[in-house]
C-alpha cells in the first residue's frame, strides 16, 4: 500500500476530514467534503441505508453538520480502481498542516536547538529542506505542537505574536530548544534571537495564553460563520496525541427490506428516488438511470410516488420510524425461526435456534438466557457525521440511545448534503435474556447494595467533571447506568474474550451492540446482546461466530470462569468507584487483566463494566447475575 493511501473505514473513522495525518515528509489535516474527489465516473459509490438517513436528517436537523432538505446521501470516500491506465485515480486533497516546521541540527549547530521556520521558507519544489544563511542544508519535518478548542476548530500557535506580546514585528530567527530528553514541558523552551525572554511549553499551557480562538477550519479551508464560544478557548495540542480527533461515528445493522415488494425495490435506490418530487418526475428518473427503470417496470409513476412519500414520511412499514437499535432488537429477540433470507444478496440472515441445539442438557449456566440466535448474515453501515477534540462529545439522551448521536461536534464540510459511509459484511449471535431471570435479579438485596456503589461512582464522576468545567448531566450517560446495561455489557466483553481463544478470530475484529429497551413502570426489564464481527474482506464471514453457538454452554461457562479471580485481584475487585478519578469512577470490579477490550470492539469506550454483576468475586458476592 502506497504511503498516501489509507483504507476507506479509517476515513470513516479516526482519519476523516479535520483529522491530522502523519506523512513521511510532512503532517496534512484531511480535506473536508467539498475537497473530495467525486465527479469522476467510479469515483464513490452509495450505500442504501434508508433508516439511517432518516435518522441523521431528523436528529440534525438545523446543525451544521449537515445541511439540506432531505436526508442525506451516504457516498464511499473515494475509490481506488487499481486501474494502472488511470493516471490520476480519485484522491482525498489533504492540505500541509502545521506550516510551522522545525530544521534537524547538522553539524556546527549547537546541541538541543533547532531554527523554527515556516513551509513557505523551505527550498522549492519539494519543501523538504531549508537552506539558512549559512548556506547549509537542513531537513525540516513539522512541528509537534499546534492548538485548537472543544468546538473542534485548529490552527497553528502564532508563535512571533505570542513571544513578543509587545506586538513587535520582529523578523529574527526563532529556534526550538531543549534543554534535556525528560520530555518535560518546562525543558522545552522558544526562543528567538532578538534576545525577547523566552517561553516555555508549560507556559502555552496557562489559560487563555495562545489568544483567542477565531474559528479556523484548515480542513475546509475557511473559518467558522458562527463565533467561537468555546469556554477555555485555544488550548495547546500535541499533534499526533489520541485527543486530536474524536470521530462521531454512527453505525446500524441493516434490516430486511420491506417485504412488500415495490417497497423492496424502491430502498434499493433510495438515494435517487427520495429526489422525486412529483409523479411525472420518475419519467425523468427511469430514462436517465437504466437501473431505477428496471426496478420500477410494471409500476405506475402515480403507485411509485405514492409509495416513495408514506416511506419519507416514515409509515411506509413497521420499522420505519423506529430507533434503529430498538428495531433490530425486536426483530432479534421476536423468536422467529428465519428472520431475513437466506440468499447471497440477503442484507440478513439469521435463524432462533432450538433450545435443544444449544441447551440440550438444561445447564444451570443457561437458565438466565431465554434464546439465541444464530446471525449467519449481517451487514453494518458506518457513517461519519462530525467529529470533536480535546474528549468526546455527550451523546444524545435518549431512553434508547438510538445510534449514539452526538449533541454537538464539528462538521465535516460546508453545509454538507452528503456524509461518507462505509458498509461491512459478517456475523454472529445475538443472546436474550429471560425477563423473569432479570427481574428476580435485580430484586435481590445484594444487588441492590452493588447498584448503590455504582451510582456513587456516577455521581464521583459527575463532580470531577463540573470541577473541570465540563458538562456534567448523568442524563448525558442514558441507559449506560443502569445495572442491567452494565452486567449485559460485561458479559459481551467476557463472551468477545472467550470467543476469540475458541474460534480463532482476532479479538480486536469482535465488536458488541448492547440493547436495553426502555420500559415502564410495570414492564418487565429486557436486554439483548450481539456479537459479531464485519469487515470488508472475507475476515469475519468464515462462520466462526456461528458455529460458537453450537459449544455456547461450554464457551459461556469458561468465560464466566475467568472472571471469577482477575490477576489484579483484589485491587481489581475492590475498586471502589466512588472514590476512583473521573471515567475509573464509572467503573465496578474491570480492569485489563479481566474485562477490558480492544478500544474499536467496545461501544461505550471499555466504560460501564463490573465483573462483580455476573459472578462472585473476592470483592463482592450474591449480586452476580449468575451467582
Amino acid at each position: 500500500m502506497a504511503d498516501e493511501t489509507i483504507r476507506m473505514s479509517q476515513v470513516v473513522g479516526v482519519f476523516g476530514p479535520g483529522a491530522m495525518l502523519d506523512l513521511p515528509e510532512r503532517s496534512v489535516v484531511v480535506g473536508g467534503l467539498e475537497r473530495w474527489d467525486t465527479h469522476a465516473p467510479g469515483a464513490f459509490r452509495t450505500i442504501e441505508e434508508p433508516r439511517l438517513a432518516r435518522l441523521l436528517h431528523q436528529r440534525l436537523a438545523g446543525d451544521p453538520r449537515l445541511g439540506g432538505d432531505r436526508p442525506p446521501d451516504l457516498r464511499t470516500p473515494p475509490v481506488d480502481p487499481n486501474d494502472r491506465r488511470v493516471t490520476r485515480p480519485p484522491a482525498i486533497e489533504a492540505p500541509v498542516f502545521p506550516e510551522w516546521f522545525v530544521c534537524d541540527a547538522v553539524e556546527g549547530d549547537a546541541p538541543g536547538r533547532r531554527r523554527l521556520v515556516r513551509f513557505s521558507d523551505l527550498k522549492p519544489p519539494a519543501r523538504k529542506e531549508h537552506v539558512a544563511d549559512d548556506g547549509k542544508r537542513r531537513r525540516a519535518s513539522p512541528v509537534r505542537f499546534v492548538c485548537g478548542c472543544t468546538k473542534g476548530h485548529l490552527q497553528d500557535i502564532e508563535w512571533r505574536r505570542i513571544l513578543h506580546a509587545d506586538g513587535a514585528t520582529c523578523r529574527e530567527q526563532m529556534w526550538l530548544v531543549d534543554t534535556s530528553t525528560s520530555g518535560d514541558p518546562r525543558d522545552t523552551r522558544i526562543v528567538c534571537d532578538c534576545g525577547v525572554p523566552p517561553l516555555t511549553l508549560e507556559d502555552l499551557s496557562a489559560p487563555k495564553r495562545l489568544g483567542v480562538c477565531r474559528g479556523e477550519r484548515p480542513w475546509i479551508g475557511d473559518r467558522d460563520p458562527q463565533p467561537c464560544d468555546a469556554p477555555k478557548g485555544l488550548n495547546l495540542l500535541t499533534r499526533s496525541a489520541t485527543n486530536t480527533y474524536f470521530p462521531q461515528v454512527a453505525t446500524v445493522i441493516s434490516l430486511p427490506p420491506s417485504e412488500d415488494e415495490l417497497s423492496r425495490r424502491i430502498e434499493q435506490h433510495w438515494s435517487v428516488l427520495q429526489k422525486a418530487r412529483s409523479a411525472d418526475w420518475l419519467d425523468i428518473a427511469r430514462e436517465a438511470n437504466a437501473a431505477v427503470g428496471a426496478a420500477l417496470e410494471g409500476y405506475s409513476n402515480e403507485e411509485v410516488w405514492a409509495r416513495i412519500q408514506a416511506l419519507a414520511a416514515g409509515v411506509g412499514g413497521a420499522d420505519q420510524a423506529k430507533d434503529p437499535r430498538l428495531a433490530e432488537f425486536e426483530l432479534f429477540s421476536s423468536g422467529r425461526v428465519l428472520i431475513g433470507e437466506n440468499s447471497s444478496r440477503a442484507l440478513l440472515h439469521a435463524e432462533t435456534l432450538d433450545r435443544q441445539r444449544w441447551d440440550p442438557g438444561g445447564e444451570p449456566v443457561l437458565s438466565g438466557i431465554a434464546s439465541l440466535v444464530a446471525v449467519h448474515r449481517l451487514r453494518e453501515v458506518s457513517c461519519l457525521y462530525g467529529f470533536t477534540r480535546f474528549e468526546p462529545a455527550a451523546l444524545a439522551n435518549d431512553d434508547l440511545e438510538d445510534v449514539g448521536l452526538a449533541v454537538e461536534g464539528a462538521p465535516l464540510g460546508r453545509s454538507p448534503s452528503w456524509l461518507p459511509a462505509v458498509e461491512s459484511f459478517g456475523e454472529g449471535f445475538f443472546l436474550l435474556f429471560d425477563p423473569e431471570a432479570l427481574k428476580a435479579w435485580l430484586a435481590r438485596p445484594a444487588l441492590r447494595e452493588r447498584a448503590r456503589a455504582l451510582e456513587a461512582g456516577v455521581s464521583s464522576w459527575e463532580r470531577a467533571r463540573r470541577q473541570r468545567g465540563l458538562q456534567a448531566d448523568r442524563s448525558i450517560l442514558g441507559e449506560r447506568v443502569r445495572p442491567e446495561y452494565v452486567m449485559a455489557h460485561s458479559l459481551a466483553h467476557a463472551l468477545m474474550t472467550e470467543v476469540a481463544l475458541d474460534c480463532g478470530y482476532p479479538a480486536s475484529s469482535l465488536k458488541e451492540r448492547i440493547y436495553v429497551p426502555p420500559r415502564g413502570p410495570n414492564e418487565k426489564p429486557q436486554a439483548g446482546i450481539l456479537v459479531y464481527t464485519a469487515s470488508a474482506g472475507m475476515q469475519g464471514t468464515l462462520g466462526g461466530l456461528v458455529e460458537v453457538t453450537g459449544r455456547f454452554a461450554r464457551v459461556l461457562r469458561l468465560a464466566l470462569e475467568r472472571l471469577e479471580l482477575c490477576s489484579g485481584d483484589p485491587v481489581c475487585a475492590d475498586h471502589e468507584p466512588s472514590a476512583a478519578d473521573e471515567d475509573r469512577a464509572l467503573h465496578g470490579a474491570a480492569c485489563h487483566g479481566c474485562l477490558l477490550v480492544a478500544e474499536t470492539s467496545c461501544e461505550a469506550r471499555n466504560l460501564h463494566l463490573d465483573r462483580a454483576l455476573l459472578v462472585d468475586t473476592v470483592g463482592a458476592e450474591r449480586c452476580g447475575f449468575f451467582a
